[in-house]
């Protein structure tokens, strides 16, 4: 019997004296494994003029015993010690100072431990630059007017593929060729294509070539266009300058972009149909129908396109075929699998792909080829009789033309054979080793022995102790949460109780700091489990975190991975493609769907007429998820707008994308008709005819005007003015021969440089009046009092009245007042007492006065007098009081008196109410008027007493 205590590899030692051949197992720890690949070299586009001057190609590959690593670069092994450019870390592979001319091409990595050798996919390392334009100046293009033309971009040295982006600046930066059915820019060859020049086409221009991924930019040397004076070009049919290739290969699921423009005059108009079959719904018409979009290539879209171009001189076409690509995919793979010595295996992997992938096979990483006991028939290996020799990481490659994929699995052989002659010799001794042993090992193990006499077998017994190691379970593995919400991630140590456990947590390999988290992260711990709430998620939130649990004897750390569903990132910055006089042609880039898919899109726009940012109405409506283009419609003409795009999904809507460069429709012909036509008044013959002015928003292009357009109720022929100011609001028009008050039918159009817009609604409206032609008949005039006069007079009732009076005796100037329509008298105040007044009276309009009346005359009464009553007494006679006073007498100048006013009642006895304050006076009244006032008498009662009080 075998006891060992805390022993990681038990080896058991067996000596048997018998002349005969044996065999003994060879047992593996059932946790060792060979390498598996968890992290493949990516394709790399590195750009050359970054600050960052390493190029790292990652490789990582899980296995027991840990894998050990080497790199390839175009089928040669990386040498780190001969080259100080390259190193190593973990599995991947950082290249310092790197070059094109050195380091472009395929990397492989390989990896290896002692159940064998696996190799990665191929990573493609691409760089990434662009040069400058050469400063050689360029020859002037000069073209008849109607004629087409190409200028040429001849782009400098640049990185391949399609990073590349082409534009145009006319005359001057940043005013840039805008795209239409006339001009054309490919982004194949940067040309740009003109199919019938204008003079408004005369000028420089300037090639702009943009990196994508640098975002480094270059302008090119710029190219005059001049016209000839030669004469103007005729008409001639469409030329397609600009095609797509006969055949065009494409990868399953990229976005394709056929090119087709033409020159000729007039400009060609571009259709598209696919030969056999229909262009694909998704499918967009982009630049003026000029590029055939496909978005998500499948295999059905395949087949030939055929573009043409026709104008009314004839038309010409082109065809070229599609065909889309697919790299290979597993559709069956093997597992890794255990075999006894002299079994068969019988192996077969099976990839789809378009071209059909071919198979090869590799046993650590070398080649596999059929001879002796192996067999390899396309994608199936057969291995007859397997012996310990067959051991090993077998990787089946399927690969066609545009790439490969590979798996990989063991072969653990458990039976091995040997043989040994025992005759007359001492036997050498065998050791069975395990390693990493558990309690799982333990038990008998037998060795037997045996040849043709016979058998002979030898029993151990293994038995031992060992600490158990510690595991550390975190969980839930794997979480998905929505922004806001909370979670709680639960760590849990088994470990040997008599030692002392501690934890820390980490977020994406870096120790989380509980105080500087923003409250959002909250620590819980007993004696083996730690928990780590995380509260009111953010999706920066998400990621892996991990927990180490950490014993004297010990360290296990496990990581789980937080997913956190939110709203969308902003999508990618806003291209505006095409723009017409009502639309906008937008596209744009999808941004973080955040775990929860993109829903729609809502498409605003901001102009300087609008109150921020407004959703405009799109086609299609509405935008989906899957969508990363569509048509703003309804937009207003010649308005400069700025676009943007926001997405949406089941959690909620997320920011806007950076906005669009700033765009103004083309100019159309008006659309909106003044508002609130309408006039009157002005001077004797004249028609006034106002409105309110079009806001610039709606005018739809330059040279904004009005057409006032006029005719007297009962002709039929109108008379048209042009107002030529945009923020005109009157017209007046004069004709001697129209009466006052003449009807017109009225009405105001609009126009610009595009034509005529729409005219109002028909408006009556009557020219001016003419001034009165006759006075006022029986006009008469009495006197009220001393300062008062009253007038009245017949006719004019819709007319205002001027009333100018004389004071005849001291020869005054005259007073004028004014009555409002429809009145026929007046009071006139203000005058001199016991003074004769001679009155005229003329009615008058907007125009002028008409003739006066014949005077009339009146005569003010005399003033009141002047001496207030004296020596107030006031007597009290149960309820009532009574008051006196000496009388007034009125002067030869003054009215007579006619009575007196106690407080304003003509009483001399007044009832009293109890607990009040009364204020007493008396005045004299007379024709002329209220005389002077007394003095005052204050009362004050109470229940059945009064007091009285002069002031």
């Amino acid at each position: 019997m075998v006891k060992l205590i805390g022993s990681p590899i038990v080896i058991i030692a067996i000596i048997i004296v018998l002349m005969v051949s044996f065999s003994f197992f060879f047992l593996t720890e059932s946790e060792e494994f060979g390498p598996v690949f968890i992290q493949e070299p990516d394709d790399v586009i590195f750009p050359l003029d970054s600050d960052e001057k390493k190029v790292v190609m990652h490789c990582e590959a899980r296995g027991n015993p840990p894998p050990t690593y080497s790199w390839y670069i175009n089928g040669t092994e990386v040498d780190a010690e001969a080259d100080y450019r390259y190193s190593f870390i973990d599995g991947n592979l950082i290249i310092t100072n790197a070059s094109e001319v050195t380091d472009y091409g395929k990397y492989q990595c390989k990896a290896e431990n002692s159940f064998g050798t696996v190799l990665s996919r191929d990573g493609t390392l691409q760089f990434a630059y662009l040069g400058a334009f050469s400063g050689k100046a360029r020859g002037g293009v000069s073209v008849r007017e109607g004629q087409g033309v190409v200028l040429m971009c001849t782009p400098p040295p640049h990185s391949p593929g399609k990073k590349i982006i082409y534009s145009w600046v006319f005359n001057e930066f940043p005013s840039f060729v805008a795209e239409d059915s006339r001009r054309f820019i490919s982004q194949d060859t940067g040309n740009l294509y003109i199919s019938k020049v204008q003079p408004s086409d005369v000028g420089s221009y300037i090639c702009l070539v943009k990196n994508t991924v640098t975002n480094a930019r270059v302008l090119s040397p710029p190219t005059p266009l001049t016209l000839k004076t030669d004469g103007v070009m005729g008409e001639y049919e469409p030329k397609i300058e600009v095609h797509f290739p006969t055949s065009v290969l494409a990868a399953k699921g990229v976005t394709v972009r056929l090119e087709c423009f033409a020159l000729g005059n007039p400009v060609p108009t571009i259709t598209w149909r696919k030969i056999n079959g229909n262009i694909p719904k998704k499918a967009r018409l982009r630049k003026s129908q000029a590029v055939l979009e496909i978005p998500n290539i499948q295999l059905e879209d395949s087949g030939t396109y055929e573009c043409k171009a026709e104008n009314p001189r004839g038309g010409t076409a082109f065809k070229g075929h599609l065909q889309v690509y697919t790299l290979p995919q597993w559709v069956r793979m093997i597992n890794d699998t255990q075999m006894d010595s002299g079994e068969k295996l019988q192996w077969e992997c099976k990839a789809t792909g378009r071209p059909r992938p071919t198979y090869r096979w590799l046993r650590n990483g070398l080649p596999l080829t059929s001879q002796g006991r192996m067999e390899i028939v396309n994608g199936e290996l057969s291995i007859h009789k397997v012996q310990q020799a067959d051991s090993g990481m077998y990787q089946c490659v399927a690969e066609n033309k545009y790439g490969a994929v590979y798996s990989n699995f063991l072969i653990p052989v458990l039976i091995f054979l040997f043989f040994l002659s025992c005759r007359i010799m001492l036997l050498r001794n065998n050791t069975l080793r395990i390693v990493n042993a558990s309690r799982a090992d333990e038990g008998n193990y037998v060795c037997r022995a045996e040849n043709q006499l016979g058998s002979a077998e030898l029993t151990a017994i293994l038995s031992f102790v060992l600490p158990e190691a510690m595991r550390v379970e975190l969980t839930p593995a794997r979480v998905e949460v929505t922004v806001g919400e909370s979670v709680v991630l639960s760590c849990k140590a088994t470990h040997d109780t008599s030692l002392d456990v501690a934890f820390q947590w980490f977020f994406n390999q870096k120790p989380i700091n509980f105080q500087q988290d923003g409250g959002h992260f909250e620590y819980i711990q007993t004696s083996s489990t730690v928990d780590l709430m995380i509260r009111s998620i953010l999706l920066k939130h998400a990621g892996k975190y991990g927990c180490r649990a950490q014993t004297s004897a010990d360290t296990v750390f496990t990581e789980a991975e937080l997913l956190v569903r939110g709203p969308p990132g902003p999508p990618g910055v806003v291209i505006v493609e095409e723009i017409t006089d009502t639309t906008a042609t937008l596209s744009w880039t999808r941004g973080l769907d955040n775990h929860s898919p993109i829903s729609t899109y809502n498409v605003q726009a901001r102009s300087p007429f609008s109150l921020g940012w407004q959703t405009v109405k799109t086609d299609p409506d509405p935008v989906t998820g899957d969508m990363e283009s569509a048509i703003a419609v309804e937009l207003n003409p010649w308005v400069e707008y700025e676009f943007r795009v926001v997405a949406t999904n089941a959690i909620g809507t997320g920011d806007p994308s950076a906005p669009s460069r700033a765009v103004r429709t083309k100019e159309a012909v008006p659309s909106v008709a003044p508002a609130n036509v309408s006039g009157g008044n002005g001077r004797r013959h004249e028609l006034v005819i106002s409105w309110e002015p079009v806001s610039e928003e709606f005018q739809n292009g330059e040279g904004f005007g009005y057409i006032v357009a006029f005719r007297a109720n009962g002709t039929r022929g109108w008379k048209e003015k042009m107002v030529t100011s945009a923020d005109s609001t009157t017209y007046k028009y004069r004709d001697e021969t129209f009466p006052p008050l003449t009807p017109f039918e009225v009405k105001v159009g609009v126009y610009n440089n595009k034509g005529d817009g729409p005219f109002s609604s028909v408006v009556v409206i009557h020219s001016a009046e003419g001034e009165p032609r006759e006075a006022p008949s029986d006009v008469r005039a009495y006197s009220i009092s001393s300062s008062e006069i009253r007038v009245t007079w017949k006719g004019y009732e819709v007319l205002q009245i001027l009333c100018l009076c004389v004071c005849v005796d001291q020869e005054e100037s005259g007073k004028k007042q004014r009555t409002v329509k429809n009145e026929t008298s007046m009071v006139l105040t203000g005058l001199e007492g016991n003074s004769l007044y001679r009155i005229t009276v003329k009615a008058f309009n907007s125009i002028g006065h008409g003739p006066a009346t014949a005077a009339v005359t009146a005569k003010t009464r005399k003033t009141p007098p002047a001496q207030p009553p004296a020596n107030l007494i006031w007597i009290q006679e149960g309820n009532n009081v009574s008051l006196s006073w000496d009388p007034v007498k009125a002067k030869d100048n003054e009215s007579d008196v006619i009575g007196y006013m106690v407080s304003s009642l003509p009483f001399t006895a007044v009832t009293l109410a109890h607990f009040c304050t009364y204020i007493i006076e008396v005045r004299a009244l007379s024709e002329g008027g209220d005389g002077a006032v007394s003095s005052q008498i204050r009362l004050v009662t109470s229940s059945g007493t009064h007091k009285a009080t002069d002031f």
